[in-house]
């Protein structure tokens, strides 16, 4: 069943990564745009998001035994507990259809720091907001495009080995490798936008619901 829920800018949405039907991870976000084609969102420090406590613990650790997160995630057994974002304020794009997703940060003065793209599924819109699933290949740019490099290429080649990612899945996401490269060099697409983030001090915190582990679409 297709479900067609727009959100109206200023609303909470969730998106939530999810394997074989069980949520790995769910943030809220608040709404920037939405439209058929894109979801704009934005979110900032203090968001309380649920992750795999593995990845928590990696996080916290700089980063180290990647690996165990990645093995863990395959094995479709793990557990979820609270992460608060911190330091940067974050607005992303999400391509509906698109198998990878951009985000720009920023620092507390609102400074551009980087740009993101995570290479993911194209987007299923649930009555929460979205979901997908993060396929573990990552580019990271400068914030104005003069120079970019991949990130956790070997992570994604682990995946492909773990069945994550399968021949048609790592199809497409050499195709989309190709379309960002294009789109950050010619500054079309999302990165023909205007990225500044606009004031949330007065905004009211989202927060997930309490059903954000639930209705799954398999």
């Amino acid at each position: 069943m297709t479900i067609n829920t727009f959100f109206e800018a200023g609303s909470t949405v969730v998106r939530r990564h999810v394997w074989q039907g069980k949520v790995w991870s769910a943030a809220p976000y608040r709404v920037l745009h939405d439209t058929e084609d894109c979801l704009e969102v934005v979110n900032w420090p203090g968001l309380r998001s649920l992750m795999s406590t593995t990845w928590i613990t990696s996080y916290v650790n700089g980063r180290t035994h990647r690996d165990r997160t990645i093995r863990e995630l395959a094995s479709g057994q793990w557990e979820l507990g609270w992460w608060d974002w911190r330091d940067t304020t974050v607005r992303s794009w999400y391509g509906i259809d698109a198998y990878f997703t951009v985000r720009q940060y920023f620092d507390a003065q609102q400074q551009p720091l980087a740009w993101y793209v995570d290479f993911d599924l194209p987007k299923q819109r649930t009555h929460l907001g979205i979901d997908t699933f993060d396929l573990l290949l990552d580019l990271v740019a400068e914030p104005n495009l003069s120079h970019y490099q991949w990130k956790d290429e070997d992570e994604y080649q682990q995946g492909r080995r773990l069945g994550l990612i399968d021949d048609q899945v790592h199809q497409h996401v050499t195709a989309a490798r190709e379309a960002v490269i294009g789109l950050i060099e010619t500054r079309q697409g999302p990165f023909a936008h205007d990225w500044s983030p606009p004031p949330h001090e007065s905004w009211p915190m989202p927060v997930l619901p309490e059903d954000v582990e639930n209705c799954v679409r398999e």
